[in-house]
Parts: structure tokens; sequence; C-alpha cells
């Protein structure tokens, strides 16, 4: 082993991580910059909370060889990966690709060792990639003012509990907020963004001051975005647990509705600040599968 390596076991495999000394994330409000061996250890500490939301997805890296500053995203599994990583063959505006599937520690171990910083998942899993299992809205603030945001989140909340759904809430690490929903995979992807496009609608017309699903963002003003389209095949959203390519390593963090108060930030929780959380709180996704619903437009009549 070189000087400028060291190697964790991980399973049947053991990863060797190639200049962990390397930094990834630039200096950030006084502290260090972060380097990939810190990076390849959080997702070693994070993988058993990690990767129940990683399994049987596709998934998409956006790999940062020479710093955060200077990404790509990849979505087929590249030939230099060994045999051992999982794929998954499908089909993509006329031509297949192939995705990567995170299946254990040594997968995971790995794509860090290459530099994937941030891992952006299907919405659908592997098996029946035409029905999605989560429902998705990406709230997109217009403005500074992440209040807006957090109102709009209370508004989604309302919403679903009074057609009987659960909504999930989770931070982007970046300027927003997603609320998900779980599926219990009758619906196929037309069929549940028909669902989010039509409750969008509504509310942004119960609420034409603060809310918008308009796509242009001149013309959204000041107004918070309900992104409904990522509901889609092909479409893809950031991981839980997921660092994010932005400067002091946010994470992606799932969050109890309690949390939705005037301290919380999207880039609240960082790879610095994460674990202090995990001990105090379980994961709020941990459950999210067992409460699965189906899609009924019938809903909506209900608001």
């Amino acid at each position: 082993m070189g000087a400028d390596e060291r190697r964790i076991r991980a399973g049947r495999h053991t990863i060797t991580v190639k200049r962990p000394d390397k930094p990834l994330f630039p200096s950030h409000r006084g502290n260090a910059a972060i380097t990939k061996g810190q990076v390849v250890d959080y997702y070693r500490r994070i993988a058993d909370t990690l990767l129940p939301h990683l399994e049987g997805r596709p998934v998409s890296l956006q790999r940062c060889p020479d710093g955060i500053d200077d990404c790509f995203f990849q979505k087929n599994v590249p030939d230099h990966f060994p045999e051992w990583i999982a794929r998954a063959s499908l089909p993509a505006e006329g031509k297949t690709v192939e995705y990567l599937t995170v299946q254990d520690l040594a997968t995971l171990l790995y794509i860090a060792d290459q530099a994937a910083v941030a891992l952006h998942v299907g919405l659908s899993r592997v098996d029946r990639p035409e029905h999605p299992d989560r429902l998705i809205f990406d709230l997109d603030p217009s403005s500074d003012d992440f209040g807006q945001v957090r109102w709009a989140a209370g508004v989604l909340r309302r919403a679903f509990e009074t057609m009987e759904m659960p909504s999930f809430l989770m931070s982007t690490g970046s300027r927003g907020l997603h609320v998900l929903v779980p599926l219990d995979r009758s619906a196929n992807f037309d069929e549940a963004r028909d669902f989010a496009r039509q409750l969008a609608e509504e509310l942004a017309a119960r609420h034409s001051d603060r809310l918008t699903v308009e796509q242009r963002k001149k013309a959204r003003k000041d107004r918070v975005f309900l992104d409904y389209l990522r509901n889609a095949y092909g479409q893809t959203t950031i991981a839980p647990y997921s660092l994010r390519t932005l400067a002091g390593a946010p994470v992606a963090a799932p969050l109890e509705w309690d949390e939705l108060d005037h301290r919380l930030r999207p880039d609240r929780w960082t790879l610095g600040n994460l674990f202090r959380r995990l001990a105090q709180r379980e994961d709020p996704f941990r459950a999210i599968g067992r409460r699965a619903v189906a899609i009924d437009s019938e809903r909506l009549g209900r608001l």
C-alpha cells in the first residue's frame, strides 16, 4: 500500500482509498477544507442509516474528483468499475442506461473513493421502474426568505392530512425543502405526476400571492415554486443523507414535522454535525415504506 492510500475492509471486499488527504470541499466559515478521506468516513459511518434509502433504486452519481467546483453527473456505470458492483439496465429515451445500484457498504465506499460526493436516486425501484413509490414536491424559493419555504411546506402537510395521506419532510442541503409521500406502486408515473400537478395547481390558486407552479423564474416573482415535475420516469432526486456539492458539506436531512420552525435552514445539517443529530433522534424516514398509500384522484375532492 502506498503512502497516500488507506484500506477499509467492507464485507468480502477491501476498498483502497487513494489520496485520502485530497481536499474536495474548500475551507468554509473558518473551518478547514474537507478531504476525500473525510467524505469516505462520512459514508462509512452513515451507511446503516443510508443504505435502506438506496436499496433497489437506480443511483446517479455527482462526482467531484478535483473538488466541488468541478463536478459532473454520471448515470451509466463506468467500464472500470469492478464486476461485483451491482447494476440495473433500464430503458431511457430509445436507449438503455446501465445504472448503479448501491446494496452494501463496499459499493458505497467504492463510489466515495471515486469522489462521488452526492447521490441521486430514482423515485421508483428497478424491479418496477414505471411505478413510483415516492411522490415528491420540491419547494424552490424565489428569494432568500426561507420563511416562505417553511410556510409552503406547512401548507402541503395540511393538504395531505386533509386527503389522509402521510407526508415526510426533508431539508435538501441546498436552497429548499422536499415533501414526500410514500406510494404503494399501484399508479404509474403519468398518474402520479397528474395527481401532483392537480394538487400543486389547486394550492397555487388558493395562495396565488405566495405559491406558484410557474416554471419561468422571472414569472415567479417572490413566490415559492411548487415543483412537481420530478414525478416522471427517469427523473431523480437527492438521496436522504447524501452530501451536497456545496461549501460546508451540507446534508440532505430527513426531518420530523415538529422541526419546521424558525430555526430550520436548508443547510442546517452537515457532515460535521449530522451524527450529533442522529444520536438524539432516530431516522425520521425509517418507517416511510410501511406507510405507503395509493394515488386516488378522489382524495383531491376533499381539499
